[in-house]
């Protein structure tokens, strides 16, 4: 009696293994056929009117017909998406920006923060070759402005000299500015970044970066790791 209730047990799990296994297969071709009938068939007759009735509603058929015309449907409803992103999406957030642009105060913070951030794009930021330091707007004045240009054109073949075009931007907003062409001679090279540069300005001097760089020096002694005898190392004098 132990032996048979035992058999029919271990049967009954294989039946229940079994029938978990299947049934994920099960759902998702039930589901698969119920979208194929309920999309291929319902929008087959628009997709193939041009086919024969006799072929386009032969039973044996029926089936390939609802799959090309499901994939047709999917095909469709993805292109309505990517013209929607790319076409309807710029549509509506021109209207939102018209809108904003259209109340009063706000327009005004809102297109500085669009210049500062177009400002430090990539794309705009490569124009910045390097940050120079000029007599502007007059001699023995100094203003931090952007190295922009070292070709050659109409200007620097008129005056005979080797001019350099050079942006001045203002501040806080860098997006405005004074457009410069100076000699090479009165152009002085700064070693910081563009980046560091930006900071500057649209801090009004406030974020200056430290110079000299700070670099590590290879002739200090190494400090004293936690758990050494407690004697701090003093620094070399030069």
């Amino acid at each position: 009696m132990s032996a048979t209730t035992s058999r029919i047990a271990s049967l009954r799990n294989a039946f229940l293994t079994g029938l978990a296994l299947l049934s994920p297969l099960a759902v998702t071709f039930f589901v698969f056929s119920w979208l194929v009938d309920a999309v291929g068939g319902r929008f087959r007759p628009f997709f193939f009117f041009a086919v024969p009735d006799t072929l386009r509603d032969h039973p044996s058929l029926a089936v390939g017909w609802n799959v090309l015309s499901t994939l047709l449907v999917l095909i469709l409803v993805t292109v309505l998406g990517y013209v929607s992103r790319y076409v309807l999406g710029r549509f509506f957030g021109q209207l939102a920006e018209r809108f904003v642009l259209s109340i009063p105060g706000v327009n005004a913070v809102y297109l500085t923060v669009k210049q500062i951030v177009g400002t430090f794009s990539a794309q705009n930021r490569n124009l910045f070759n390097k940050v120079v330091l000029i007599e502007f707007p007059r001699q023995g004045m100094w203003a931090v402005a952007f190295l922009t240009n070292r070709a050659q054109g109409e200007p620097q073949s008129k005056t005979k000299e080797d001019i350099w075009t050079v942006f001045v931007p203002t501040t806080p907003n860098p997006t405005s500015g004074f457009l410069v062409m100076l000699p090479k001679r009165d152009i002085i090279e700064l070693e910081m970044s563009v980046g560091d540069g930006m900071k500057m300005i649209i801090s009004g001097g406030s974020v200056v970066p430290p110079w000299p760089p700070e670099t590590p020096n290879p002739d200090s002694p190494p400090s004293e790791a936690p758990g050494g005898n407690g004697v701090e190392s003093s620094p070399r004098i030069p």
